[in-house]
């Protein structure tokens, strides 16, 4: 009966996942970790929640919180487990999310994080746990060091002057305007400790009742770091910590909030065209030539050079396809110099909705460049296709598993009377050897992405040359 008291059913009766003895946790004598673990498991079995737990746990001391939870662990890269909290909590919003951190963690790399779940009022839980220093790595200055505090990398002391003064986390969130409940609580004596029971479990019946984010900040001991006895480290904080970080409630909305139903948010897409005012077009693909492969779902990378206006290509085959009715994602990428340097954009294309706006592996390649050419063909799809600027590029692709479709883009372009509408020639080409849009379609889409509308007969002229090229290429 005993034993049953000792340790709640939260916890693995064994901590398998550590090397070493496995039923004692690893944390250094006097550290608050352990206590507080204790607290949150007691106040998941209270609530009978286990089972819909998700516990995020990223770099730090707070990592090995996985060792010891009996719920569902993700550990996050230093400082995101507010942003993978908020994408847990999203998907899945029946489920208890809580945020594990450190100081190190949460105020320093995931500063941001933090505030923008706070502003947002994610429906999540997060238990901040404040030694002043960072703990796992040596002892180093963390944000929330003390001034005058010595650690590895602060010998003589935190100066303000050069370091800057503590960051007190519980008040610049409790200047925003979501957050439900924010207290800070330390791990000293019994009262304190009684206190920071109490914290925990309001702060989860909080995201019980989908009332919003709750942050309790821990003020806890690092024995080891600050070189001190267990005994000695809780004087320490009382005489230090508790002053530069006063406890108490610095947000308190609870009551003010009704409980609320658990729904999940979905993105409604009805409207969203006359939201946008783009006209409906139902039109049929005019140019349906048999292509040898599918094309229904293409993923595009589209690269060159600066100027040669790779954005605008990708964003016109985007816009057109939108406004066709796939659902569609353009991401851009450039270096520092936009003129002159390289550019490249990825492109999805999908009846279905599109997960990632990333393509990591293309069926489709539009290389502008050299450079282009080089750096994705070995990355297209076997069976994908490269359309690739032949006026360029004086070599031809490597691959032998591909569709290959060279076009002298930039000179047909130069015909025209303006070297910079080969993107255009290019879309033609693509259009016409895909079959994924038609003409209409494009034409109507042009004035959405091509904004000088003296332009306007020119670019559509270069989209029927490209599409010419194609037609009579294959028809020869």
């Amino acid at each position: 009966m005993a034993n049953a008291l000792i340790k709640a059913d939260s916890f693995y009766e064994l901590y398998e996942r550590k090397s070493g003895i496995q039923d004692v946790t690893h944390y250094c004598p006097g550290c608050g970790h352990g206590v507080l673990h204790k607290l949150i498991a007691e106040a998941i079995d209270d609530f009978g929640i286990r089972e819909r737990t998700i516990l995020i746990s990223p770099v730090g001391c707070s990592v090995f919180a996985y060792y010891y939870f009996r719920v569902g662990n993700i550990q996050a890269a230093h400082g995101r487990a507010p942003a993978v909290s908020t994408g847990i909590k999203r998907v899945h919003p029946e489920s208890i999310v809580i945020s594990y951190q450190g100081d190190g963690d949460l105020a320093a790399i995931g500063g941001n994080h933090i505030i923008q779940a706070a502003n947002r009022g994610e429906n999540i839980t997060v238990f901040f746990v404040n030694n002043a220093i960072y703990g796992m790595t040596g002892g180093q200055m963390a944000p929330t060091t003390l001034a005058g505090q010595k650690t590895t990398t602060s010998p003589y002391g935190r100066n303000v002057n050069s370091e800057g003064y503590p960051l007190k986390v519980c008040e610049l969130l409790s200047s925003l305007e979501a957050p439900v409940y924010i207290e800070r609580v330390a791990l000293t004596d019994p009262k304190n400790t009684t206190k920071v029971r109490r914290a925990v479990r309001k702060a989860l019946q909080n995201q019980i009742d989908n009332k919003g984010f709750s942050l309790v900040e821990v003020l806890s001991v690092c024995p080891s770091n600050w070189k001190m006895t267990p005994v000695q480290s809780k004087q320490w904080l009382v005489d230090n910590m508790i002053p530069q970080f006063p406890l108490g409630v610095f947000r308190d909305k609870t009551a003010e909030i009704p409980n609320r139903e658990t729904i999940r948010n979905t993105f409604d897409q009805s409207g969203v065209r006359e939201k946008l005012e783009i006209p409906a077009n139902e039109k049929q693909v005019q140019y349906s030539l048999q292509p040898k492969m599918d094309f229904a779902n293409p993923k595009l990378v589209i690269a060159g050079f600066g100027g040669q206006g790779v954005l605008i290509l990708g964003l016109g085959i985007a816009q057109a396809a939108m406004q066709a009715g796939y659902n569609v994602s353009w991401l851009p990428s450039y270096g520092p110099e936009m003129r002159g340097g390289t550019a490249n954009c990825n492109v999805n294309i999908s009846r279905e909705r599109v997960g990632s706006p990333l393509v990591t592996k293309p069926t489709v390649l539009i290389a502008m460049n050299l450079p282009s050419l080089e750096k994705f063909d070995s990355k297209v799809e076997a069976n994908g296709l490269i359309i690739y600027d032949t006026s360029l590029i004086n070599k031809q692709p490597t691959r032998q598993d591909v569709h290959v479709l060279g076009i002298p883009a930039t000179q047909m372009a130069d015909e025209l009377g303006n070297t910079r509408i080969a993107n255009m020639v290019i879309l033609g080409a693509f259009i016409a050897y895909t079959a994924v849009l038609n003409k209409e379609v494009v034409f109507d889409a042009l004035p959405n992405f091509i904004k000088r509308k003296n332009l306007l007969p020119l670019n559509e002229s270069a989209i029927i040359r490209g599409m010419e090229y194609v037609l009579n290429k294959v028809t020869n």
